[in-house]
């Protein structure tokens, strides 16, 4: 029996919608991350973009556990001497783009490089509830129903 390989022609691509009111930020990226990559698929191929088209509605409303959303930091270099920057996560959370924060935990669990950055681009990600996808009539997935640890209860 061969190794199956998946060609570029081949690839039936699905657009998936996700509520993250109430998710926790981690487990909902590492999901994201697998739909973007295609794991999930039987067709999976290393070498190819074969993931889905993910939305993450309610991106503003995740959750952060523990005491992370006031002691986990998040760093940019502004190129000058002496030039770097932190920000909490509360910070952007509360900020004017709360959606960065589970675009960085995803684009974190991305491989770097071409077809990782290809991945990343069909992420599409909204701190509100409303979203211009409609016409691709993207099928809604339960994320807190997949399993009791994936939502915050309190």
């Amino acid at each position: 029996m061969k190794t199956f390989s998946a060609k570029p022609a081949d690839i039936q691509k699905k657009w998936v919608l996700i509520d993250a009111t109430g998710l926790i930020t981690g487990r909902l990226a590492s999901l994201v991350a697998m739909r973007l990559r295609g794991k999930h698929k039987a067709s999976y191929t290393p070498h190819v973009d074969d993931g889905d088209n993910v939305i993450v509605i309610n991106a503003a409303k995740v959750v952060l556990t523990g005491r992370k959303r006031d002691k986990k930091v998040y760093y940019h270099h502004t190129n000058y001497i002496g030039g770097i920057k932190e920000r909490s996560a509360k910070q952007i959370l509360t900020g004017r783009f709360p959606e960065r924060v589970l675009e960085k935990a995803v684009e974190r669990m991305l491989p770097r490089g071409p077809l990782g950055r290809v991945q990343l681009g069909n992420l599409r990600v909204y701190p509100g509830a409303d979203h211009p996808h409609a016409a691709q009539q993207p099928e809604k997935l339960d994320v807190a129903a997949m399993n009791r640890k994936n939502a915050r209860s309190a």
